[in-house]
């Protein structure tokens, strides 16, 4: 089940998403009840997580809603659909407690980069955030290169885990029974970024010009979607894929991983606790702009992919 957030003449609905259109849940709730005679009650709400497992009060109604929408022939599924390019698609979640970010989690990005990694059992996740008001992105919505550092603007497609429970001390074993769901994040970054170049060097400088070149505002673009977790048997079997210009930049999967998704949940709820909502991007595969040292400019156009959750598109344009 694939579930989307969009705009439609200027109401926020919810919908199933299909890679052209996609279907108002509430209308596929009317066609239900008028076809089968049984009422189909879902919440009113912009939350996904109501109809996301593990725990969305109306998740196993929005599944056999989606189900029925599957079985349909052509022409009354047609009946129900709106082509993407009618609406705006919104970020899956709103408005996430925590946005996570996995750093060197893929031994060949680590390796473009200069470094070198250890074994899973020698070492740990590096973990960083964003702050979710001003970073996340709507799908079509453009990436802004800003005025302040604009030279050295990468991308990163990354599978964005999606938190469905409360949960703290989770054992590697019984995370997944955590996730609500999938999505795609595109983890833009300034390589380049230098505060107050004049500066009066210290120890941390590199580090904090790192973090914080991940902090500009749009640089967190996220969709189109949510690829909901019970249709995804093993998360370590995705495969993603990145273009700027219809060229290839990325392309990889989720296998490749050193931390699993289910390793990464049960390290981080050993000392925060992890909530409904938050979003966890699990580190990028290697073919970085910054290791060609090709950097993203206005005008040109990414497409952040994973299959089966779906195509992230996002224009880049300058900060006026």
């Amino acid at each position: 089940m694939r579930l989307c957030r969009f705009s439609f003449d200027d109401m926020v609905l919810m919908g199933f998403y299909d890679d052209n259109v996609v279907i108002p849940i509430d209308q596929a709730a009317e066609a239900y009840s008028r076809d089968t005679g049984v009422e189909l009650l879902l919440p009113s709400t912009e939350d996904l997580l109501e109809l996301l497992p593990p725990d969305g009060c109306s998740s196993e109604l929005a599944r056999d809603l989606d189900a029925w929408v599957s079985g349909l022939d052509v022409i009354a599924r047609d009946e129900l659909t709106v082509p993407l390019e009618d609406v705006q698609l919104l970020v899956p979640i709103a408005s996430p407690p925590k946005l996570l970010f996995l750093a060197g989690n893929y031994t060949k990005h680590v390796a473009e980069r200069g470094g070198s990694t250890a074994e899973r059992q020698e070492t740990f996740p590096y973990v960083f955030m964003k702050p979710p008001s001003t970073t996340l992105t709507h799908p079509g919505d453009p990436i802004v290169i800003p005025r302040v550092s604009p030279d050295q603007i990468d991308w990163e497609c990354e599978l964005g885990v999606i938190i469905g429970r409360h949960c703290r001390g989770v054992p590697e074993s019984e995370a997944l029974r955590c996730v609500a769901g999938y999505t795609v994040v595109n983890d833009i970054s300034d390589r380049g970024f230098k505060p107050n170049p004049g500066r009066k060097v210290r120890e941390r400088d590199k580090f904090f010009d790192w973090m914080h070149g991940k902090w500009h505002d749009t640089f967190c673009p996220m969709g189109p979607c949510v690829l909901s977790a019970d249709a995804v048997p093993d998360p370590q079997r995705l495969t993603l894929k990145l273009t700027v210009n219809g060229q290839i930049k990325q392309e990889a999967t989720t296998g490749e991983m050193i931390f699993p998704v289910a390793a990464v949940i049960s390290f981080l709820s050993q000392f925060v606790t992890l909530e409904p909502g938050d979003i966890i991007a699990t580190g990028t595969p290697s073919g970085v702009g910054s290791a060609t040292r090709t950097f993203l400019k206005p005008g040109d156009l990414i497409r952040a992919t994973i299959v089966p959750i779906g195509m992230l598109e996002n224009p880049v344009e300058a900060e006026t």
